[in-house]
């Protein structure tokens, strides 16, 4: 139900409270449900939230046009035909459709059918198994809990302590996906997922985007070549790339931006982004009532339970395992398991790959970055295995050299890399960059959660011509070696 009526009981009992209606909190309901527990959802703004009105389904609508133009020009009797600039009305109202417009109707209907009631208004602790929400016009009702409260209020976008900053109105993630003009110059500072996609998506659609980035590469936490194969593409498609530079103040005079960076040069805009991590929405939840500290990020086991809090959970962003929301919604369904099985009196058993265990959140992690090439990546790259003491040998293949590349487009640029464990034989992580392979991801990811022996994947034969034979190239080259 949707609730802010005052005839409701002002203390009402619940098996299970959960702070936040974004995709990890429906989910979590969508399970506390499923096992007979009543449930309350907690929402202050939309519900749905930041994946599907300001992150993953608007970015990704504004970027398939770019993709798709992109792919175009090197493809034999379209190349001619698109030439041209997108239709940046198009674009932006095919952004819009897929952000409901910032209406959470088709939302609130489909979690009202989970049976869990919507409470809107901001949610916080009051003490241990209760939560006080107020609604919007003031009135507050208390939210006793039974079974577990779940933490899944998300993260929100960290900005800089910058002279001049606030004054000048910075875009953050929500700007840059919601926007209803495209900017002539745009500031992107950062050099990881948002700054990337949202420089390749504005700088498609006319900006002249200027890339500041503190590091020395982009991408930085996956494989080097990832970044510097989109580094390449964005610098040929008319973005400047700046590595190792960080911006030391942003005023804003008569509508423009002006920064001044470390190395004392001045750069003018019309809109500046910052995409320079992100921070736990967990500053006023209440925390405090409970012994924890406002605004951190929160410390869980593998069953998302928050140390030292049997009734407590945080899922998705707020225990900063894995801030993607795939993943986020993966530990849904493990919280959600590990909740229903603790209230019907049994023990969890927390082994890894069981019911109860996130333990994909540690070596198994997909991600996939929707750039011009795409960039996607599984478990662990070389650096990272190495650190964590394995025994590894990286494998790389020319993605140019498979058919199916060659087929895709002409003049197809990629690469892959394979981090094979020598002593169990199996895979740690695999790497592709390239037009594309962003729906190739999921074979590397079920080969590594499963840990697919070396000597078994010769068996999964790929179907020619396509690019999966990367799997091929890939082995024969571990074999060569």
């Amino acid at each position: 139900m949707t609730e802010t009526r005052s005839t409701q009981p002002k203390s009402i009992a619940y098996d299970v409270v959960v702070l936040g209606a974004g995709p990890v909190g429906e989910n979590v309901a969508d399970r506390t449900r499923a096992a007979g527990l009543s449930t309350a959802v907690v929402e202050s703004e939309l519900v749905g939230g930041e994946c599907s009105y300001w992150a993953c389904s608007p970015s990704k609508a504004l970027l398939r046009p770019v993709i798709t133009r992109a792919d175009a020009r090197r493809t034999p009797g379209l190349k001619q035909a698109v030439q041209g600039p997108l239709d940046t009305a198009a674009v932006l109202a095919h952004r819009d459709d897929y952000a409901s417009h910032w209406k959470d109707d088709g939302q609130v209907q489909w979690l009202a059918g989970t049976g869990a009631d919507l409470y809107r208004g901001h949610g916080r602790l009051t003490g241990p198994r209760s939560v006080t929400v107020t609604g919007s016009d003031g009135e507050e009702r208390v939210l006793t809990v039974r079974h577990a409260v779940a933490v899944c209020t998300g993260s929100r976008a960290r900005l800089p302590d910058l002279p001049g900053l606030a004054e000048a109105g910075p875009w953050t993630s929500r700007e840059a996906t919601s926007a209803q003009s495209v900017p002539g110059r745009l500031i992107v500072v950062g050099g990881g997922v948002v700054a990337t996609e949202m420089a390749c998506a504005w700088q498609a659609l006319g900006s002249r985007v200027t890339v500041l980035v503190r590091g020395g590469s982009l991408l930085e936490r996956m494989e080097p070549f990832a970044g510097e194969m989109v580094a390449e593409a964005l610098t040929e498609a008319g973005a400047q790339i700046r590595t190792g530079t960080s911006v030391k103040s942003v005023t804003r005079e008569n509508g423009t931006v002006h920064v001044v960076t470390d190395g004392g040069d001045r750069i003018e805009a019309d809109e500046i982004l910052f995409a320079t991590g992100r921070a736990p929405r967990t500053d006023d939840i209440g925390l405090e009532t409970i012994g924890l500290e406002p605004g951190s990020w929160l410390t869980v086991d593998d069953t998302l339970r928050v140390t030292g809090h049997d009734w407590l959970y945080a899922v998705g962003d707020a225990n900063h395992r894995a801030l993607l929301t795939h993943q986020g919604k993966y530990q849904a369904r493990i919280a959600g398991a590990a909740i229903a099985t603790r209230a019907a009196g049994e023990t969890v058993q927390a082994e890894d790959w069981g019911a109860h265990a996130a333990t994909a959140d540690h070596a198994t992690v997909p991600q996939v970055v929707f750039t011009d090439p795409e960039a996607a990546a599984v478990g662990l790259s070389l650096a990272e295995a190495e650190q964590a003491g394995h025994r590894v040998r990286a494998v790389d293949v020319d993605l140019s050299g498979v058919a199916g590349a060659g087929l895709y487009v002409d003049g197809y640029k990629g690469r892959a890399r394979m981090v094979v464990d020598l002593e169990d034989e199996i895979l740690r992580g695999l790497t592709l960059v390239g037009p594309g392979v962003g729906e190739l991801i999921h074979s590397a990811t079920i080969a590594v959660a499963a840990q697919v022996p070396i000597g078994r994947l010769w068996h999964a034969v790929p179907s020619y011509p396509t690019i999966s034979e990367v799997w091929l190239r890939l082995l024969e080259a571990y074999r060569d070696a």
